[in-house]
């Protein structure tokens, strides 16, 4: 079993254990989800060079246990869709075009 595996067995487990499967539907995930981006944000809000780093690793291990927990709700490979996305953004920004620029794909 691999390190994600174990991972979304333990998030799994820590749900199930407090019987939160109920309140996990693809809806609220999705607001939980943008709520802690938000906090994320937040981090750097008022200066984007000084931030408390412990409170930046807390927000994104936030986002990324609800974006797990989305995966597991809809019986998504969280692997195999980043794959997938890889794949369509390299199409859409090659580097020969894309290279140190931060315009959109249909702007290049």
């Amino acid at each position: 079993m691999d390190k994600l595996e174990l991972l979304m067995k333990r998030i799994d487990k820590f749900n199930k254990d407090r019987d939160w499967d109920q309140f996990h539907s693809p809806c609220n995930l999705s607001k939980s989800i943008c709520i802690e981006a938000g906090e994320l944000l937040e981090c750097f809000q008022w200066d984007s060079n000084k931030f408390n780093m412990d409170d930046v690793k807390e927000e994104i291990a936030d986002v990324m246990n609800y974006c797990l927990q989305m995966c597991n709700v809809l019986m998504l490979d969280p692997i195999e869709i980043i794959n997938k996305k890889m794949d369509v953004n390299e199409k859409k920004y090659p580097v020969e075009k894309a290279k140190g620029v931060s315009i959109k794909y249909d702007k290049l």
